[in-house]
């Protein structure tokens, strides 16, 4: 048995980031899958016994669960003496991009590719306001990464993890073609693919899958 157990669902970019940086530190986890579909996570059961707040992921260490992507990833970052940066400046810089994913990028685009792909019947104009700060992210993103290798530099770091989970699904799932509409993403996704350890999301989360609801290009279907 592992000293690490998962509760996730496959289609949860932020299980991934914690699923990922546990392969990259060479750890083994016990995978728990969820039944989000059924909106297990809403059951006063689940909330008792797993979490409170009612979220995907948990991390459980040696027993004690863990939520939050961003604070896990840190403390995992900083039992095992990766991904954190160096000194007080890098350190700083990973902060700031991870605090900016997580109220930004992850969140717009967990949000838009969950209506957009796994939700029946979907307003066209919530999707089309979502792709619009996506877009803008997306623009952030790339001005970024353009010019170094990765977000905060030569390194990677627990920034990337948190930064690349969404984008790395699926374009029939984001409705990005991230390799015509953004290269530069598409080229750091490319170098965070390169990392010794690493394995794509539904690699490392296997399990029963959402079901899908295709929709049109007009309807949010990608570029």
């Amino acid at each position: 048995m592992s000293r690490y157990r998962l509760h996730y669902f496959p289609e949860s970019g932020n299980s991934y980031k914690l699923a990922l940086m546990l392969t990259l530190c060479g750890e083994m986890f016990d995978p728990v899958w969820t039944d989000f579909g059924a909106r297990v996570t809403w059951t006063p059961e689940w909330r008792r016994t797993v979490n409170p707040m009612g979220e995907i992921p948990v991390l459980e260490d040696d027993g004690e669960s863990l939520t939050q992507t961003g604070p896990i990833l840190l403390r995992l970052g900083g039992r095992y003496g990766r991904l954190c940066g160096d000194g007080e400046a890098e350190r700083f810089e990973v902060l700031r991009w991870l605090f900016w994913d997580n109220q930004k990028l992850s969140a717009h685009m967990a949000t838009y590719r969950f209506m957009r792909t796994f939700s029946r019947g979907a307003d066209p104009a919530v999707l089309t306001y979502l792709r619009t700060r996506v877009d803008d992210f997306l623009g952030i993103l790339a001005g970024q990464v353009e010019h170094r290798a990765f977000v905060i530099g030569d390194r990677a770091s627990v920034a990337d993890l948190s930064l690349c989970a969404y984008l790395s699904y699926p374009a029939d799932e984001t409705g990005y073609d991230l390799a015509t509409s953004h290269p530069a993403i598409h080229a750091w996704l490319g170098r965070i693919a390169a990392l010794p350890g690493w394995r794509s999301p539904y690699d490392l989360l296997p399990g029963r899958r959402l079901p899908r609801f295709d929709r049109p290009r007009d309807e949010g279907g990608g570029r």
